[in-house]
């Protein structure tokens, strides 16, 4: 891919959505900014959510040029590089605009890079129109200490050829977002599109597989039965257990609780291949791996720290490094595609729409079935 974006020594970003989310990009840019990049605009109709991304700005003395949407954005020519950090049924019709213009923009989206399938497969085809750009998908726990750490175990073949993944999400309820519109499955895509793509992205890399079909049993059990917005009750599901068939015959599950704030740890995630089992802990940081061979006396423990990171933030140092990896890629103009590319983003959402309607159907659901 040749990215003809004209870049200067200063990269110069805008970012699109400056929600809370939005808002942290901005400051992970400010900690790259020894890296030479600058964010130069911002757009966003939510004048509150502007104010917050102003005072922030004028605290890094970044001046912003700001825009109540992102095609005045488009049109001012300011940008390089794109963040689209905006709710998540915005994402189909911004990156459209983005892929459409004449300018070529590198854009770093958000996940879910859309809410169904058939608008991510519209994306994808779109971007391989324009090998001027780049796209990365924003699926930023693959750079977790502990999480990249694992990976590196796994893919180093210590674990033998993986059988099994088990990821446990246990946390706290979805935050409040402007407008509540993480509250309905029509504006996220649903729980298991709009947080748990991340997992199925993880699911996917330890397999080294491609998904073949989805069975999941989730509820509404305890969060947001209470809340009304415009007359209506939430939707989104707050609980779950997802099993996903691979096609080299392995198999992920996904335990999700969304009302489980005693929990020492967020993300439990266990690697099970023929000779070994591997174990990664956030936000403890901590690795175990050992092999059948040697068993429970084997188990090596290690603390998973990465020098480069400068801002933890909200997701442990991970949004950081994806900025830093993305960045690396712009530089390359060409010579490196991104490390989460568009096939990422639309495959971690079609298992994620085939487990909302596995609830839905009460039946295992063919990952053909929601790609067709």
């Amino acid at each position: 891919m040749a990215a003809a974006v004209a870049i200067s020594s200063t990269v110069k970003y805008g970012i699109i959505g400056v929600g809370m989310m939005g808002r942290e990009h901005l400051i992970n840019l400010h900690h790259l900014r020894t890296e030479g990049v600058a964010v130069v605009a911002i757009a966003d109709p939510h004048v509150p959510s502007q104010d917050l991304a102003l005072q922030l700005a004028q605290s890094f003395n970044w001046p912003l040029k700001v825009f109540s949407g992102h095609r005045e954005l488009l049109e001012s020519g300011l940008c390089d590089v794109l963040v689209v950090s905006t709710p998540n049924m915005t994402h189909y019709e911004i990156l459209m605009d983005i892929i459409n213009h004449p300018k070529p923009h590198h854009v770093l989206v958000e996940k879910p890079l859309c809410t169904t399938v058939a608008h991510c497969k519209e994306v994808v085809n779109a971007a391989r129109k324009r090998q001027d750009i780049l796209v990365q998908v924003g699926l930023e726990y693959r750079y977790m200490p502990p999480v990249a750490k694992l990976i590196e175990i796994v893919k180093g073949g210590n674990l033998g050829q993986v059988k099994m993944v088990a990821i446990r999400e246990h946390r706290f309820p979805f935050l409040v977002k402007v407008n509540n519109w993480n509250r309905f499955n029509v504006n996220s895509g649903g729980t298991l599109v709009e947080k748990c793509c991340h997992f199925f992205d993880l699911m996917r890399l330890f397999a080294g597989a491609n998904p073949v079909r989805v069975m999941a049993s989730g509820a509404i059990d305890v969060n947001h039965k209470d809340e009304i917005y415009d007359g209506k009750v939430p939707d989104i599901i707050d609980n779950a257990y997802v099993i996903v068939e691979f096609d080299n015959g392995s198999r992920g599950m996904l335990d999700l609780c969304m009302f489980a704030e005693g929990s020492k740890n967020e993300q439990e995630i266990s690697v099970v291949g023929d000779t070994g089992k591997g174990e990664a802990f956030v936000p403890e940081s901590i690795v175990r791996f050992g092999t059948r061979e040697k068993g429970r006396d084997g188990v090596h423990t290690l603390k998973a720290e990465d020098d480069r990171i400068k801002y933890d933030g909200l997701h442990h140092g991970s949004s950081y490094l994806e900025h830093l990896n993305f960045l690396s890629a712009v530089r390359a103009k060409g010579g490196q595609a991104p490390a989460v590319g568009l096939q990422d983003g639309l495959i971690s959402v079609a298992i994620g729409v085939a487990a909302q309607l596995s609830i839905e159907k009460g039946r295992f659901v063919p990952i053909a079935e929601v790609m067709d």
